[in-house]
């Protein structure tokens, strides 16, 4: 039922009312006190929400209603208000005809596997405690904006004011832009009104879905672009000249920066070598975990790891904050720039590896990655292999990675290498490799 970060399909088929109400049942019956539930801007979010909510109330669970926010920003409240858990009815990044539901802990982390595992068993036995006619929870609507906005405004210190340009997405990253204007800086923002059909552009923040932030930043005399998915957890950036700043390039800058002798970051299987050698030049080291945020998150929370992210758009200051931030991220990145110069400036102060990543859809991830695991241990049977998460091949040349997407229909594969032809004979050997698997699949 959970992926890497939740529940999450299409609306009305994978994901209807009668499963949220399952799985609201289902928390009400593992929590006994508080739990802190919002949501996304989707069309489907409020039916959704008020299911999910009927479930908690009708096993005992009193919720603090906080209605459409960002996900980090309930994420964060969760300690706020003291709750036993959180939930945000969202699917983050995916398209406007899914949704879904993410769970978080006490500690404003996302739930783990033994509690994701406890939700599923309830669900599948039915398993609920229902509440007296007189012990049903109560309900009550807060507020978390100005809080999470002071909290964003607090840990930053500008150098310098920056022009910056915030492509909400149509999704609930506005305290980017607010918070951002308090610290003094110039903001403008593109696709600024909530929508969660996402007219504008695909939710998910990439190089080709962020073509209209690159043309108007290239434009204008801005310092740089930031830009949301629509939950934004996620944050992604454009250097003033209009140019995408790739994910491992992120990782790299956010990571040589926060990190000191001794100190470690963590960061998913599916990261560029350029992150560790970069993080190598403070002496620090870059700790691998398996691809998504909560994994990414429980290494945070290990002595010695000062920082965390994906190349996707995640990122986690563990002193400040135990989820991923896009709000946090952006005014770290404006904060980065103000103090150290123009962002193409530090993009170029960072080495690149030739890297490539595409997707295969298929209807049977597990299927095709069975096959695909038979017959990359058939023809790489002399070289390491970490299956901690899919395959993570590793030759004198470089490495390659084959592994199913924890939240959409996708199994992704990932080579990198010293050089262009390296690189481009590993992609291929393995997207071959994938693309003839899922041909045998059955459909």
């Amino acid at each position: 039922m959970f992926g890497t970060s939740g529940v999450r399909g299409p609306v009305g088929e994978g994901v209807t009312a009668e499963l949220t109400l399952s799985i609201g049942r289902a928390l009400g019956s593992e929590v006994s006190g508080r739990v802190v539930v919002g949501r996304d801007a989707r069309e489907s979010g409020a039916m959704l929400e008020h299911a999910f909510v009927a479930g908690l109330m009708e096993c005992g669970a009193d919720v603090i209603r906080l209605g459409t926010q960002s996900t980090p920003s309930i994420a964060r409240a969760v300690e706020w208000f003291d709750a036993d858990a959180g939930a945000v009815i969202t699917a983050s990044h995916n398209p406007p005809t899914d949704n879904g539901v993410k769970l978080w802990a006490a500690s404003g982390r996302a739930f783990g596997a033994d509690r994701r595992a406890a939700i599923e068993r309830r669900i599948e036995n039915e398993d609920y405690q229902f509440a007296a006619w007189d012990g049903v929870g109560s309900e009550h609507h807060r507020s978390v904006e100005d809080r999470h906005r002071d909290a964003l405004t607090s840990s930053v210190d500008l150098a310098d004011t920056c022009s910056v340009v915030v492509d909400i997405g149509n999704g609930t990253g506005r305290l980017t832009a607010d918070a951002l204007s308090d610290l003094g800086c110039t903001v403008s923002t593109l696709n600024g009104q909530r929508d969660g059909r996402f007219p504008a552009r695909p939710s998910e923040p990439t190089d080709e879905t962020l073509r209209g932030l690159q043309a108007h930043v290239a434009a204008t005399d801005a310092s740089l672009g930031i830009a949301h998915d629509g939950d934004a957890d996620r944050m992604m950036a454009v250097d003033g000249d209009g140019n995408f700043v790739d994910g491992d390039t992120l990782l790299a800058l956010f990571g040589r920066e926060a990190a000191s002798e001794g100190d470690r970051i963590a960061v998913p299987v599916n990261t560029s070598l350029a992150v560790d050698d970069a993080v190598a030049t403070v002496g620090a080291d870059a700790v691998r975990t398996r691809v998504g945020d909560v994994f990414v998150a429980e290494k945070c929370a290990e002595p010695g790891v000062v920082f965390g992210g994906e190349p996707s758009g995640a990122w986690i200051w563990a002193d400040e904050t135990p989820c991923p931030d896009g709000p946090l991220a952006a005014c770290k990145l404006v904060e980065f720039v103000s103090r150290r110069g123009p962002l193409a400036d530090l993009v170029d102060g960072v080495d690149s590896y030739p890297l490539r990543r595409e997707s295969v859809e298929t209807t049977d991830k597990t299927g095709v990655l069975d096959r695909v695991e038979s017959a990359v241990r058939e023809e790489y049977d002399d070289v390491d292999i970490d299956d901690r998460d899919g395959l993570r091949v590793e030759t004198d040349e470089g490495w390659f990675l084959i592994r199913a997407s924890g939240t959409q229909p996708l199994v992704r594969v990932t080579a990198e290498a010293r050089t262009e032809t390296a690189t481009d004979r590993l992609f291929d050997e393995a997207l071959t490799l994938v693309e003839s698997c899922a041909d045998t699949v059955p459909a």
